[in-house]
């Protein structure tokens, strides 16, 4: 008897799992539905130049919907100011191709992190959850442009588990496989999401989010966290990382933003 009961119970916890697993599946179309207009393409805009609209990686409104976080490396890129260029971005409303001019307010080297104002109207803004209660083995989403505007404005999006959460650099072996850079985050490490799903180029820069409520937990980068992860690495591998929201609020805070 003590067996069947022991059956029973274990039958019914895997039953309740599947459709917890279920019944998350059945939220993403709707939160992907609230939160994808405010995911959008960054790049740069160039009057006189062809292609007028050079992609760089993805972004997503916050704060009053006026400002937009990136990775930093993603707006690293130095303006032609001579001939006008500026950074934008674009998205998809009513079926129309958008653009907006965007300035670059601010950034955070040390967690690869921009934050763009955008000079039109305001974006719905995406919402920040609490990156320090993400436990591993939990489920999430990132929507993002991968290969940039060769698929045109259409964010694609991936679901993915939270693999591991460990430092963004680890000791080497060997000390040439030191250099400037993994010197500095060595003394100041902080902990990255890693994932089970594949984020391609153009990705950067992508919300990673709970599936279901929308909020953002983190934001997808892997040129940053590879270059102090995988320093030892001659071909990186093709993890996943995300920087945790956590930095995301500490940078808005430091430029007065909610």
């Amino acid at each position: 008897m003590k067996n069947l009961t022991s059956y029973l119970l274990a039958f019914l916890l895997g039953s309740l799992a599947l459709t917890n697993s279920h019944a998350n599946e059945a939220n993403l179309p709707d939160i992907l539905a609230r939160i994808k207009p405010g995911i959008v393409a960054i790049g740069t805009y160039m009057p006189t130049r062809s292609p007028r609209a050079v992609f760089l990686g993805t972004g997503f409104a916050v704060a009053n919907g006026q400002k937009v976080i990136t990775n930093a490396h993603v707006t690293a890129k130095k303006l032609d100011i001579e001939h006008l260029e500026r950074f934008a971005v674009f998205y998809r409303q009513e079926q129309k191709e958008q653009m907006q001019i965007a300035e670059l307010s601010a950034t955070d080297e040390d967690h690869d992190l921009a934050l763009l104002t955008v000079d039109g109207g305001p974006l719905p803004a995406l919402e920040l959850g609490d990156s320090l209660r993400v436990r591993e083995g939990e489920q999430y989403a990132f929507t993002g442009y991968p290969i940039g505007m060769v698929l045109g404005l259409y964010p694609v999006t991936h679901r993915s588990i939270i693999s591991a959460i460990s430092p963004n650099a680890i000791p080497v072996i060997a000390t040439r496989q030191l250099n400037v850079n993994m010197l500095k985050r060595l003394e100041t490490p902080f902990n990255v999401f890693q994932l089970d799903a594949t984020a391609y180029p153009g990705n950067s820069g992508s919300p990673l989010y709970d599936i279901n409520s929308g909020k953002v937990i983190g934001i997808i980068n892997k040129v940053f966290v590879q270059g102090s992860k995988e320093n030892a690495i001659s071909n990186p591998s093709g993890i996943t990382y995300a920087i945790p929201a956590e930095h995301i609020k500490a940078l808005m805070n430091k430029n007065s933003l909610k």
